[in-house]
């Protein structure tokens, strides 16, 4: 029997990143801290049990409110939203409850693929528009979709049910306006296709978005490809999982024997194990976690193994050079007796089995022990067979690094010599050459910067029993795909902490971790600035936001200033009319004076607002760099202007001093408008001398 599993079954990106979260709440989780999901966060039950048994809760929309006012500092609670998503109104509710209780926080994990749903529908819904989803009404990734279509809307679950909706009059409004056409990210790209062709082909201004994620997309083709191949098809994943439904509908069509299960006891418990010259393929849905997966692919092998055994016990016979694996029945210090299962004993003398001399075998095993070993000689006469252990080891690690060079695997080894043109590399015990155009160390570097190093490699050549291998493949692929999940996460107003890479005259280049944007150096200051070295230099950790971005051209516009740091917010929130100020004379005009009230912010004390007296000009009084109270008698907000005056607090104190009684404090009151008036002949005086 041979089992293929679809080498893209399982866990998609989107459902990892949410479990991997989750998970990782869970290992961190502190004493008296609650977790819960909102709903299941994947569609998987056991899975879901597995969650339950490490303490996470579930919640409702309608439970979640109460969950929020009990989190204390005692007992603080996290909700993570599930991948699938949620309404636009639950979401709302969620942040609202957050920043009423800092206690209680929520995680959204919504798979990106969906979210770009969510921004789709937002931005092209319109009164001039209809809203057609492709997909499963009541799944919770649809309901939530059709939460943020702000216009006319429908779903539709199929091909024929779209055509069907469009001739009876069901969409009677859908040709006086643009129709958008989206699908829900795991539906059946056949029946995507047709519908596209019928709404085109009705409609010329119809907008369509292909939303189906490109994982979903393949795995349904792989699931195609094999369920043709296989006669036995098993698929694996949650009932209530859109996208295993789909994979078991497109295996059943091309292989009869077709079966959807939950867990591997399901394959015993209905009977569902095939003949053991059954060709058998493994399909997975997207919220089935690997574990499950290997586990239903270790039962399908155990049946082929046990029936291969029985088969080759019967035939079985012992010849030089053959591999074989026997239970050890004795052991000393010189050698390890093996049963072989057939009429001679193996004999693996202690040199076949290790170079170390101080090593002793009865430490390394013991009766009942399995071993593998080489046939070296076989003497029927003497009923023995001299074995060798280490040319086994030999040639396994040997055929790791040649099914490792077939498979395209990533392996691991440490660089421990430099050589003529390159480097080698120690995986396992094979000595694997990496030239040094394939090592990734920039051109004219010195090699020897990478030696003693624990590297990842790919075998790309096979030279007899000589390995080569690339570092640099590896790590571009790995660049490749750190950089897709990057796109495939973006979004417009994301915060990122990058690393100023590099600067130029009109902006500075920040890393995001393996994907450049750039901000402008209009964006670097509220102020104007000659240049971005006036704000940041290179090294420096700063966090951005994404402006815009286009993903074809990789490009990404970031922004660095925010309504936090913009002067005018500072002033305003600092001050009102009315309020006084200790601002700074800054500038001079025949008209009036310029004073600093908060940095980046002038305001104006007109001419007339400097003294209580006429002056011929501001600088009669006042000096640049000179510190004065003033009191702000006018703020513009639409022209971002200040007017201050001086005078206004010297006609207070004098009013004041005027108004108090005579018989009590007649006296002060002059001397306060006294000191006022020397304070300004003072003030005249030396700017006059």
């Amino acid at each position: 029997m041979r089992v293929t599993v679809a080498e893209n079954a399982g866990f998609c990106f989107g459902v990892k990143r949410a479990t991997d979260r989750l998970e990782r709440a869970i290992d961190e989780k502190k004493a008296g801290e609650r977790i819960f999901t909102l709903g299941n966060i994947i569609h998987n039950d056991i899975y879901n049990e597995m969650l339950a048994e490490r303490g996470v809760e579930i919640a409702d929309i309608s439970s979640v409110k109460e969950i929020a006012e009990s989190a204390s500092g005692a007992s603080p609670v996290t909700v993570f939203v599930r991948a699938h998503g949620i309404p636009r109104q639950d979401e709302a509710l969620l942040s609202e409850l957050a920043e009423k209780n800092e206690y209680f926080k929520y995680v959204d994990c919504t798979c990106p693929y969906v979210k770009k749903i969510h921004n789709i529908a937002s931005k092209n819904c319109s009164d001039d528009t209809f809203f057609l989803l492709f997909g499963s009404e009541k799944h919770p990734e649809v309901v939530g979709i059709m939460s943020y279509a702000e216009c006319e809307k429908a779903v539709f679950s199929d091909s024929d049910e779209l055509l069907e909706m469009i001739e009876s009059g069901r969409l009677k409004n859908l040709g006086q306006k643009v129709p958008i056409i989206a699908s829900q990210t795991t539906q059946k790209m056949s029946e995507w296709k047709k519908s596209q062709e019928i709404l085109k082909k009705l409609y010329t201004n119809a907008k369509v978005f292909d939303t189906i994620c490109s994982v979903t997309e393949l795995r349904q083709s792989e699931a195609e490809e094999l369920s043709r191949n296989s006669d036995f098809m098993i698929v694996i994943g949650g009932r209530e999982s859109s996208n295993t439904a789909k994979l078991y509908s497109i295996c059943k069509k091309n292989c009869a024997e077709t079966v959807w299960i939950e867990s591997p006891d399901e394959l015993s418990e209905r009977g569902l194990i095939p003949s053991a010259h059954t060709k058998v393929g493994i399909a997975a849905g997207a919220s089935t976690p690997s574990g499950l997966i290997q586990e239903v692919y270790k039962t399908m092998s155990e049946i082929t193994e046990n029936f291969e055994e029985l088969l080759e016990s019967s035939l079985k016979t012992l010849n030089t050079g053959d591999t074989v694996t026997g239970i050890v029945t004795l052991v000393t210090d010189a050698e390890v007796q093996l049963d072989l299962g057939v009429n001679v004993t193996g004999i693996v003398k202690a040199e076949q089995i290790t170079d170390d001399t101080s090593v002793k075998l009865t430490d390394l095993f013991k009766k009942g022990d399995e071993m593998e070993a080489f046939v070296i000689r076989v003497s029927d006469i003497e009923g023995v067979a001299e074995l060798s252990k280490k040319r086994v080891d030999s040639d396994k690690n040997w055929q790791k690094i040649v099914l490792a060079c077939e498979n395209q695997e990533v392996v691991e080894g440490k660089v421990v010599e430099v050589v003529k043109g390159g480097v080698v590399v120690l995986v396992g015990a094979n000595r694997v050459f990496v030239p040094a155009s394939q090592t990734g160390v920039p051109k004219d570097t010195d090699l020897a910067t990478i030696k003693g190093e624990q590297v990842k490699l790919r075998i790309i050549e096979i030279k007899g029993n000589r390995a080569v291998g690339s570092i640099r493949l590896v790590a571009r692929d790995e660049k490749r795909a750190q950089e897709a999940a990057f796109w495939a996460a973006i979004e417009e107003g994301k915060t990122y902490t990058g690393c100023v890479k590099s600067l130029t005259s009109y902006g500075a280049f920040v890393d995001l971790g393996g994907v450049d944007g750039m901000v402008h150096k209009s964006e670097l200051s509220w102020s104007p600035i000659k240049s971005p070295a006036d704000v940041v230099k290179v090294g420096d950790e700063i966090t951005v936001f994404v402006k815009s971005f286009d993903a074809e051209k990789k490009r990404i516009s970031l922004g660095y200033k925010t309504e936090d740091t913009n002067p005018w917010y500072i002033f305003t929130g600092k001050y009102s009319v009315g309020d006084v100020a200790s601002v700074k004379i800054v500038n001079m005009m025949p008209f009036g004076a310029f004073a600093e009230v908060v940095e980046g912010v002038d305001g104006l004390i007109h001419i007339s607002q400097i003294a209580q007296t006429k002056i011929g000009k501001p600088a009669d009084v006042l000096e640049i760099g000179q510190v004065v109270d003033a009191k702000i008698i006018a703020i513009d907000e639409e022209n971002q202007k200040i007017s201050l005056s001086i005078r206004a607090l010297l006609d207070e104190a004098q009013a004041a001093a005027e108004a108090m009684p005579e018989e009590t404090v007649e006296e002060e009151a002059a001397e306060t408008v006294e000191e006022a008036a020397e304070a300004v002949e003072e003030a005249t005086a030396e700017a006059n001398a």
